[in-house]
């Protein structure tokens, strides 16, 4: 979702060598992920230690890549097939590179739910309500990103000019101290800092995710391929889209498999973390209408020019019938 410090690397069995195609057909067998050590990726583990990718022929190893911007070089290298992907940033990148960074989602994975995405100040911050942060300086991961977007449009929402803050781009590990040193009067985070800040004594003023605003149930990552990858390997891609599919379906409808899964690799979330935390959704099904209404709050706010102009069904890649 947004870039952070990495905490390692995470390995599945299996390499990512180009193997010139494997059982059922498929065009490669080995694939290659980038992930992030975030919530937003249960699916793809839940896939891997459940042994759906290998039901499907694949052999999954995962590799951190912190952003896009560091994934896309390593995807046309052939050094990856797949990578976890924000939306916000993958319109951003269609748009400014005039069609010269394609990017192509295969399946989603994350979406934005009540208190999943916290403005959090301290204790005993003279901030209370949404108001309060006029002229203060919140801690995001990334500007021009998710995190600023979704504060942005909540601020608004809440009759606070959104361009009456400060944003300063912070690794999510990092904010905690930055809040307890006063550094920054505000944190925009997800779990499981979310909690953690809550342990030491934080307190939420603004929830960017909230049902009732126009951030509600707004997208916010999937897992992407770049340029004609899906054209050249539709087997391993459909392969790939079913097995993280009927994982998306088992996050969707059983919490108790995410809790089980999410401490084998997020650092800092235990078994007792993992029941507590707030998560988002996990959708079992792609929508381009899901993008376009992205793509006009972005527009809004500046993050695009000309929304309108980007090809929505394009950027999907939908997922064979199961």
């Amino acid at each position: 979702m947004c870039a952070i410090v990495l905490v390692g690397s995470l390995t599945a069995c299996g390499g990512s060598d180009d193997d010139g195609g494997g059982a059922n057909g498929l065009e490669k067998s080995k694939l290659s992920v980038g992930t992030l050590p975030i919530p937003d990726a249960a699916p793809l583990f839940i896939a891997i230690q459940r042994g759906l990718f290998k039901k499907e022929g694949l052999t999954v190893t995962t590799k951190i890549v912190p952003n896009a911007v560091v994934a896309q070089p390593l995807l046309k290298s052939g050094q990856l097939d797949v990578t976890l992907n924000n939306y916000v940033g993958a319109l951003i990148a269609e748009e400014q590179s005039g069609g010269a960074v394609r990017w192509r989602f295969i399946a989603d994975s994350y979406q934005a739910e009540k208190g999943a995405f916290q403005v959090m100040v301290n204790t005993d911050s003279s901030i209370k309500t949404p108001k309060d942060l006029a002229g203060k300086k919140i801690a995001v991961p990334t500007r021009k990103a998710i995190g600023t977007l979704m504060v942005e449009a909540s601020m608004r929402a809440a009759g606070v000019p959104s361009d009456s803050v400060e944003f300063v781009e912070m690794g999510f590990p990092q904010m905690p101290a930055a809040l307890k040193a006063k550094r920054i009067d505000a944190a925009w985070v997800a779990e499981p800092f979310i909690s953690q800040l809550q342990q030491g004594g934080a307190r939420s003023v603004l929830d960017t995710a909230d049902p009732g605003g126009p951030t509600k149930n707004i997208p916010v990552a999937g897992w992407a391929v770049l340029g004609d990858y899906a054209e050249k390997h539709p087997k391993t891609v459909a392969a790939f889209q079913r097995a993280i599919g009927q994982a998306q379906r088992m996050a969707s409808g059983d919490r108790s498999i995410v809790t089980a899964t999410l401490p084998t690799y997020v650092k800092g979330v235990n078994a007792d973390t993992a029941k507590i935390i707030t998560l988002g959704s996990f959708p079992t099904g792609q929508n381009p209408e899901r993008l376009k209404r992205l793509a006009g709050l972005m527009g809004n706010y500046g993050y695009l020019k000309n929304p309108t102009a980007l090809d929505f069904t394009k950027m999907i890649v939908q997922a064979p019938a199961q």
